[in-house]
């Protein structure tokens, strides 16, 4: 019996800009989390990863 590799997510095209989810909404709740919903690109991720993102924008603005 052979095993066959992990399967990979789909790699992002090289030719599409990087979503910087302009729109996003709250999906879930949880105690402290809070989950937000891009509406361009439908990634889910926490709202303090937003808040980071955001904050990493600035930096390279600054550079």
């Amino acid at each position: 019996m052979t095993l066959s590799p992990p399967s990979q997510p789909p790699e992002k095209s090289s030719h599409m800009p990087e979503c910087k989810h302009p729109r996003v909404k709250i999906v879930a709740r949880e105690e402290d989390t809070e989950f937000v919903e891009c509406l361009e690109c439908g990634e889910v991720f926490e709202s303090s990863e937003f808040k980071d993102m955001d904050i990493e924008d600035s930096k390279l603005k600054e550079i």
